[in-house]
């Protein structure tokens, strides 16, 4: 296997768990009070749209050609590194 099948795989079992994390959160919000769940609810949205633009580098991946492989891998761990950020972040203010 090579690296970028591996780190398509690694991301793809990330994304996963970013998703059973966002149900969890959803679950929580249903019981704040009403102005919370507006906030919770709206770093939800934040985090999902977010997530969507993870998912959308991660399907491009195969895709990429290999002079442009390093620009785009830095791109995509960017916004790696801003859905594991907002994630926590909405973790602790949830929860």
């Amino acid at each position: 296997m090579d690296k970028r099948t591996e780190y398509a795989e690694k991301l793809s079992a990330q994304m996963v768990e970013w998703d059973r994390q966002i149900d969890q959160l959803k679950i929580k919000v249903t019981s704040a009070t009403p102005e919370a769940k507006l906030e919770y609810s709206n770093a939800i949205k934040a985090l999902q749209l977010k997530r969507d633009e993870a998912a959308i580098k991660l399907q491009n991946i195969p895709i990429t050609s290999d002079d442009e492989w390093e620009v785009f891998k830095k791109g995509i761990d960017q916004i790696w590194d801003d859905v594991t950020t907002m994630l926590r972040d909405a973790i602790k203010k949830i929860t």
